[in-house]
């Protein structure tokens, strides 16, 4: 009888722990979204911390999402974010200024149109408590621009100061 009793809490055991392990065997691991670039913050700021992330390949004439995220906002009033754009950025339908809830945690896709290759900016000023902070997000149309390639060594002028001279093209 106390052999029957031991196999049968081996068989429970047993049981336990294969659904256990078909638990986790069936459980799939979840998806994390992109992560977010979060925007540098000055202490004379504005408070409302700014994350962004740029979702896709930014082509010319097509337009691209950009989602942004404003926490920390702790005026009762609630704080504000004005959107510009520039160097060949333009903003499709998110002008004007928009309220940020106070308390929440607000996110915010904006539709961007580069207008051809290079570099622009989404601007994304924030306002609570009168003080205004400034982000500017990047987007980055075809190839980034290499450095300027090295040429030459130092040259010393006749009074003894060491210049680099580079090619004017």
């Amino acid at each position: 009888m106390h052999a029957h009793r031991s196999l049968a809490a081996i068989v429970v055991a047993s049981l336990a722990m294969g659904a256990s392990l078909q638990a986790c065997a069936d459980s799939k691991p979840e998806r994390s979204a992109p992560k977010m670039s979060a925007a540098p913050a000055k202490s004379n700021g504005s408070g409302v911390s700014v994350q962004y992330r740029v979702d896709g390949t930014p082509q010319a004439g097509v337009a691209l999402p950009i989602v942004l995220s404003f926490d920390g906002i702790t005026d009762p009033a609630g704080a504000s974010v004005r959107l510009t754009a520039e160097g060949g950025l333009s903003l499709s339908g998110a002008g004007g200024t928009q309220p940020l809830p106070a308390g929440q945690t607000t996110t915010l896709t904006v539709q961007v149109v580069p207008g051809a290759e290079g570099v622009g900016y989404l601007h994304v000023f924030t306002t609570q408590r009168g003080a205004t902070s400034a982000t500017s997000v990047p987007v980055q149309v075809g190839k980034v621009p290499s450095a300027l390639p090295a040429s030459g060594t130092l040259k010393q002028t006749p009074d003894g100061d060491k210049i680099h001279a580079m090619p004017v093209k």
